[in-house]
């Protein structure tokens, strides 16, 4: 991004020399790309990457592209899974990439979904839309957002397995099948986050609307101070009922609850056991946990995925360039 008009070329010279590579028109390339900001890309190794890629082109290297879109990334994500659709067994399977700047909106984040379903394109992105709200919606690694963001999906109809136009059954199993492939690609991005040693799940129950679970689950998320404490097993609660009420979202602390797992730590305006704090710790000292803030307001509910910051996310991007 932001490479001026040269930068444009280049990612025309890229979707020539890959159509020349396979023989398919430059139309039915896809360019995308990830990197430092204004900075161009290597078009010499670009090139020579083209042509290494087309030699090793094979039924079984979805792995091997799933390794070579890495960049922070310490391990490759994939995903797959198979159903059952109109009599035929279809597969839907994807690889992604990222670890740093995954917000909502513009990640930097590479993913890309296949399927051997035979599905109309206007169904198949409605059904990605459901897939994509619940899960790379739902992400924050640091909650800061990107240049690039690429979310590829594509259907060859190779099984013959037909998924109907909706409403109907078939329909809903493949965008089940798709929001699992989803979810999962998703959670692996956080759970590899730059420098993260913790995968937490924010879940929020009881506001007055999906949309206000939504605010305070991105705000607890996105919290550095929550983050941090993650990090060092802090058990400091308050971060979490303090990013809650500048959510901006419906809140009445005397009727709001939190809890570490299973352990309740704040009851209604009152500490819920004093003597939480040792148990709590060892909760946050896992590798997983999960958050839930009941705010007993109403029936809205929803969860965001997020990991800490630890030192090493600091060490990161604090070299990033150099």
């Amino acid at each position: 991004a932001c490479t001026g008009r040269q930068g444009f070329e280049d990612a025309v010279e890229m979707a020539r020399l890959a159509a020349d590579a396979v023989g398919s028109p430059e139309e039915m390339m896809l360019v995308s790309s990830t990197g430092t900001i204004g900075r161009r890309l290597p078009m010499q190794r670009v090139a020579r990457g083209i042509e290494l890629a087309k030699a090793a082109l094979s039924c079984d290297g979805g792995s091997d592209a799933a390794k070579a879109i890495m960049t922070t990334d310490t391990v490759p994500k994939e995903a797959a899974l198979k159903v059952r659709i109109g009599g035929s067994d279809v597969t839907i399977g994807g690889m992604c990439k990222g670890a740093g700047m995954i917000y909502p909106n513009l990640a930097t984040m590479l993913c890309y979904i296949t399927t051997d379903a035979e599905i109309n394109a206007d169904d198949l992105h409605e059904a990605l839309k459901v897939a994509v709200n619940k899960s790379f919606n739902r992400i924050s690694v640091d909650g800061d957002q990107s240049t690039n963001d690429t979310l590829v999906v594509l259907a060859s109809g190779a099984s013959g397995g037909r998924v109907p136009t909706p409403p109907h059954s078939d329909y809903d199993v493949f965008v089940d099948a798709l929001s699992a492939v989803a979810k999962a690609l998703a959670t692996k991005i956080v759970e590899d986050g730059e420098g993260a040693t913790k995968f937490v799940t924010v879940a929020v129950e009881g506001a007055v609307s999906d949309e206000d679970a939504l605010m305070v689950a991105r705000a607890v998320a996105n919290s550095a101070l929550f983050k941090t404490a993650c990090f060092g097993a802090d058990p400091n609660w308050g971060r979490v009922i303090c990013a809650a009420g500048y959510s901006g979202a419906e809140i009445d602390e005397m009727k709001a609850e939190i809890f570490f797992d299973d352990i309740c730590v704040y009851d209604k305006g009152d500490i819920a056991d004093e003597h939480a704090q040792g148990k709590l710790a060892e909760v946050m000292k896992q590798r997983a946990f999960t958050v839930t803030i009941k705010l007993n307001l109403g029936t809205g509910s929803d969860c965001v995925y997020t990991s800490d910051f630890s030192l090493d996310y600091v060490k990161i991007n604090s070299e990033y360039t150099t």
